[in-house]
């Protein structure tokens, strides 16, 4: 009872009226309602009545009707409800508790409860055995179906194909045209100028294969909503540490700048204090000879009062001759300045105008290529020609990585053998450069920090330290000229050659091939990215297509577009972190972006956004885009 009553009050309720279904309805949406509920929502919704339809009051969806000529009522009224709906209505719903089923209907109105013992398909009431005589002597109801009541899978069954409108006929025919299950009388009534009517039997191979194929559709976006919402929440988790990151930049940065200002607070008021010292020390210096004077005069005054006093003229021309010449006038004894005074002095419209202008940076949201309606900006250009290089630049490869908090971008130089690093994203940066044994071709992201290169001339792979100055670490000889290169895992990389083998190879840190993958069509790979699921997708210009396998050699796609689509030289690839592809098209001067699957989705960068000859694109962790051009990378941000 605890389980029927919990069936009813979540799943067999009305949301309009919040009551047991009375004579439910199921929308295309799958939403079900009373049918009268329904009826007066759709009257109040003049838009749909317009537009045909049945408006769902949960999801707003639209059900197209199959007779728009008709009243809306009648529309609402060849409404069924889902196979579930109503089975669950026959199980649990108004009138089907145990007592109820178990009892004889034409008793129960005589207020008896005689047991039942028969049910019939037609009336669809149970009988007990003195009433199914009566029953079965009536000429209206003699030729009915009787079963028995513990036959609960024969009666739904029976109960599933009787007809809602003529209760006493069975559903035996099926109306292509307006999509539904009807009887012999409908058919002469209703459906008399439909053009295709089947018969049951024959369509409900089709109807069933139909719905297997609904759902197992349904499977799949349930799957992709599931995956979705993981993702989604990925997003937010992702969404708020970096913003607890920023905010912890900003305190940072605000730290440093009220640093700053308390080292200029200090080196001020040690300048009040020095001066106010040397004042002090030079006022004390006079005081004390002051104090000197004083106590020289004193002396000389007692010593002449003596004799001034005394009656022995002697004693008093003595002193008068002593005393005579010096003079007690002291103004000029001393020439020094007098101390001057500490004074502070500001400018207090300067000072505004100082705190005013102060920027501790900017906040933006940075909108990213996986939103198909944003919009490329030109960010900045990263200009890759050093003083010494010997050549123009062709940059064959870009990556960038993010050490001790400050960003990199690495780039290899095929034509001046060099690995080019560049410390900050503004332009006209300081770079430094490793020089080779020969040109480079792609770079492998091995970490933050490090790096491999292939350097197929001299069948070379070199692993780079970036400090951010690029610093050799170690050189792998390989057996073969490798001029694509990836990281499959902290220990195993995917390298491609350029011997028409129609694989590519996987290898450890030695340079040992462990094993080859077959690549479809593409012979000789010129650029190889590792997705996040560790599938393989490699393009090839001589045959413009990019082919994507997983790690086993197993097919995912091959995308060969031709017409207007049809790529030139295909070349660098990089996936975002929805799944996207993005695909560099040399030749052709363009971006192009890519479902997980294969699918174009757009042109992201063309000629007219400056590109020139890209061959090689990536992705930073704040979404900025770098593509490596002929001569230089270009920085792209979304809005």
């Amino acid at each position: 009872m605890a389980t029927a009553k919990k069936l009813t009050d979540n799943h067999l309720t009305c949301v309009i009226c919040t009551e047991v279904f009375t004579d439910p309805a199921t929308l295309q949406c799958n939403h079900t309602f009373c049918k009268s509920c329904l009826l007066k929502y759709t009257n109040t919704q003049p838009e749909a009545i317009q537009a045909k339809s049945i408006p769902c009051p949960s999801c707003r969806q639209l059900t197209k009707v199959t007779t728009p000529d008709s009243p809306v009522e009648e529309w609402v009224s060849q409404l069924k409800p889902s196979h579930v709906i109503q089975g669950l209505m026959d199980d649990f719903g108004p009138g089907t508790e145990a007592g109820d089923v178990n009892n004889c209907s034409v008793c129960k109105t005589q207020g008896k409860t005689t047991p039942a013992t028969s049910w019939c398909s037609i009336c669809d009431d149970v009988f007990c055995d003195g009433c199914l005589k009566l029953h079965n002597m009536m000429p209206m109801s003699r030729d009915h179906e009787v079963v028995g009541v513990s036959n609960s899978t024969k009666r739904k069954a029976k109960q599933r194909f009787m007809c809602k409108i003529h209760k006493d006929k069975l559903i035996e025919l099926f109306c292509k045209d307006c999509r539904m299950a009807i009887c012999h009388t409908c058919c002469s009534i209703k459906h008399r100028k439909c053009d295709d009517v089947d018969t049951l039997d024959n369509m409900t191979p089709v109807v069933r294969e139909h719905l297997s194929n609904q759902n197992q559709e349904l499977k799949i976006k349930m799957t992709t909503s599931e995956n979705e919402v993981i993702f989604k929440k990925s997003e937010i988790k992702e969404i708020k540490t970096n913003a607890q990151s920023i905010r912890n930049e900003i305190r940072k940065l605000r730290q440093t700048v009220v640093e700053v200002i308390l080292r200029k607070e200090k080196q001020l008021l040690d300048k009040v204090d020095r001066s106010t010292d040397e004042q002090l020390q030079e006022l004390q210096a006079q005081i004390t000879s002051q104090e000197i004077d004083l106590q020289m005069y004193q002396q000389q005054y007692e010593f002449t009062a003596t004799a001034v006093t005394s009656n022995c003229e002697m004693d008093m021309y003595a002193v008068y001759e002593s005393v005579g010449e010096e003079s007690t006038d002291n103004r000029d004894k001393d020439n020094r300045p007098a101390p001057g005074k500490v004074v502070f002095t500001h400018d207090m419209e300067k000072l505004s105008k100082a705190v005013d202008e102060l920027q501790l940076g900017k906040v933006e949201v940075v909108g990213g290529v996986s939103d198909h309606q944003s919009t490329p900006v030109l960010h900045h250009t990263i200009d890759c020609k050093a003083d010494d290089d010997r050549l123009n630049t062709v940059m064959f490869g870009v990556t960038v990585l993010t050490v001790d908090g400050i960003k990199v971008t690495v780039v290899a130089d095929h034509l001046n053998n060099s690995i080019k690093t560049y410390q900050t994203s503004k332009p006209n940066t300081h770079g430094y450069h490793l020089l080779l044994s020969s040109g480079p071709c792609q770079i492998a992201k091995l970490s933050e920090s490090r790096i491999a290169v292939c350097v197929p001339n001299s069948r070379e792979i070199v692993t780079v330290d970036v400090t951010p100055d690029p610093v050799l670490m170690s050189t792998i000889q390989t057996r073969k000229k490798y001029f694509s290169l990836a990281c499959l895992s902290p220990s195993q990389l995917v390298a491609g050659t350029c011997l028409q083998s129609h694989s590519v190879d996987i290898l450890d840190m030695t340079g040992k091939i462990l094993k080859s993958i077959n690549t479809g069509v593409i012979k000789n790979p010129d650029c190889i990215h590792v997705t996040s699921n560790n599938n393989l997708i490699v393009s090839e210009t001589s045959v413009k297509s990019l082919v994507s396998v997983t790690s086993e050699g197993e097919a995912v796609f091959t995308y060969t577009p031709t017409g207007d689509r049809a790529m030139i030289n295909p070349w660098g690839i990089t996936t975002t972190s929805t799944g996207d592809i993005l695909l560099v098209d040399c030749n052709s001067h363009k971006v192009i972006q890519l479902t997980e699957s294969g699918q174009f989705v757009r042109d992201v960068l063309t000629q007219q956004d400056g590109l020139k000859y890209p061959r090689d694109i990536c992705l930073d962790g704040d979404g900025f885009l770098y593509i490596a051009c002929k001569h230089d990378i270009r920085v792209f941000k979304f809005k």
